[in-house]
C-alpha cells in the first residue's frame, strides 16, 4: 500500500519554507498564568481561550491572515514560544512529566485562536496536548513516536470524517537531524500534469485506517474520494503516501505522479526550542526525516495539538473534546 516515498537524499526544488514570525523576551509577559486544572479540564481551555487577546501583537496577526488566507507555504512558523524550564524528555508520550504547564498554555492559547482543539481517542488515549517522542520499539513504525525511518508524506488522519483542520507542533527540544517536511497544494498544482490533476479532482483514491485507530481489528479501506477538492485555483489536498491508493491502474498512476512531485518538491524546516509549527491540514502534507534518538532523557520533544474549525460535526462521535469515533 505504500506510494514511493522520499528519501534523506531527495534534492528539494522550488516548495517554499513558511517565513518565521519572531516573538521573543518581553512581548509574551502580559501573558497569564496558567490556571491549576488539568489540561484537559474545560477550565483550563476556557482560560487559555480568554489569554489570546495577550498575545503578542505579531502573533495574533500572523494568526488572523493565516487562517483568513494560508501561506503557499501551507504552514505558518511562530518562533520565540515560551516554554519553561525543561525536565527529561519522557520515554513514551503519556509517562508523567513533572513540568509547569507553560508551553502547553501557550499551546492552547494559539490553538484556540485558529478554531477548537480537540482530542482523537486513539491518539495517546485523546490528550488535548500530545507529547510527542521517540519510542523504543517504534523506531522503523510509520507512527509519530518513529525516529529511524522517514516519516512518509500524509494529510494528518486523511482517513477520518473529522480530521483537524490545523496541526500544531511545538518544539521543547530540538534535534538538528529531524527535519519536519512540508508540501503545499498550492505550490504543487501549477506543475502537476493536467492529468493527473483531472484524475486527482474525482472519488477514485481510498485510504487505509491507521493501525492505532484499529485496536487489533483488520485494516479496511475507506470510501473512494477524491485527492483533490474545492475551487480549481486553490484547491484542497488529503493525501496520505503509506495508506492511499487508487481504485484502478490509472488512479495508482496518479498518486504516484503527485507522490514523486512531492519527493521533488518539498521544503524542510528543523524545529528548535520555542518553535511552533502551525500546518493547514488542507494544504500541506508533512513527514519528517530520520534521526538517531539517544534514550536518555535528551531527545526531541514536540508538544500536538489537533485542531477543528467547530465542535458541531464530530458532535455525535465526540465526548467533551474526544472525538471517539469507531472503525
Amino acid at each position: 500500500m505504500h506510494l514511493a516515498s522520499t528519501t534523506a537524499t531527495t534534492v528539494e526544488r522550488a516548495h517554499r519554507v513558511p517565513q518565521p514570525v519572531v516573538t521573543r523576551g518581553v512581548d509574551w509577559e502580559q501573558m497569564p498564568e496558567s490556571p491549576r486544572t488539568a489540561i484537559d479540564d474545560p477550565a483550563f481551555i476556557r482560560c487559555a481561550g480568554h489569554a489570546g487577546r495577550w498575545l503578542p501583537a505579531g502573533v495574533h496577526h500572523a494568526l488572523v491572515d493565516f487562517a483568513d488566507e494560508p501561506d503557499p507555504s501551507g504552514a505558518l512558523l511562530l518562533r520565540g514560544i515560551p516554554v519553561g524550564a525543561l525536565p527529561a524528555t519522557p520515554p513514551h508520550p503519556t509517562a508523567p512529566v513533572a513540568k509547569r504547564r507553560t508551553s502547553e498554555f501557550h499551546l492552547l492559547s494559539v490553538a484556540r485562536l485558529l478554531g477548537q482543539p480537540v482530542g482523537y481517542l486513539p491518539e495517546h488515549g485523546g490528550d488535548l496536548v500530545q507529547n510527542i517522542v521517540p519510542v523504543r520499539g517504534t523506531e522503523v513504525r510509520q507512527v509519530s513516536t518513529s525516529s529511524r525511518v522517514e516519516l512518509m508524506f500524509h494529510t494528518e488522519a486523511a482517513f477520518h470524517p473529522h480530521r483537524p483542520r490545523y496541526l500544531l507542533l511545538l518544539c521543547l527540544r530540538g534535534d538538528p537531524q529531524a527535519r519536519t517536511t512540508l508540501a503545499s497544494i498550492r505550490e504543487l498544482a501549477p506543475v502537476l500534469d493536467s492529468a493527473v490533476r483531472d484524475a486527482l479532482f474525482e472519488p477514485r483514491f481510498r485510504t487505509a485506517i491507521d493501525e492505532s485507530y484499529l485496536g487489533g481489528r483488520p485494516n479496511r479501506l475507506g470510501p473512494p474520494v477524491p485527492v483533490l477538492s474545492g475551487s480549481p485555483d486553490a484547491p484542497r489536498l488529503v493525501f496520505d503516501a503509506d495508506l492511499m491508493v487508487g481504485i484502478d491502474s490509472a488512479a495508482d498512476a496518479a498518486l504516484r505522479s503527485l507522490s514523486s512531485l512531492i519527493a521533488e518538491y518539498h521544503a524542510g524546516v528543523v524545529l528548535e526550542a520555542g518553535d511552533l509549527l502551525i500546518i493547514d491540514n488542507t494544504v500541506a502534507v508533512h513527514g519528517r526525516s530520520p534521526f538517531t534518538p539517544r534514550f536518555d532523557g535528551t531527545d526531541r520533544w514536540l508538544q500536538r495539538t489537533f485542531v477543528v474549525a467547530d465542535l458541531a460535526a464530530s458532535a455525535a462521535d465526540r465526548v467533551g473534546r474526544i472525538i471517539g469515533t469507531k472503525f
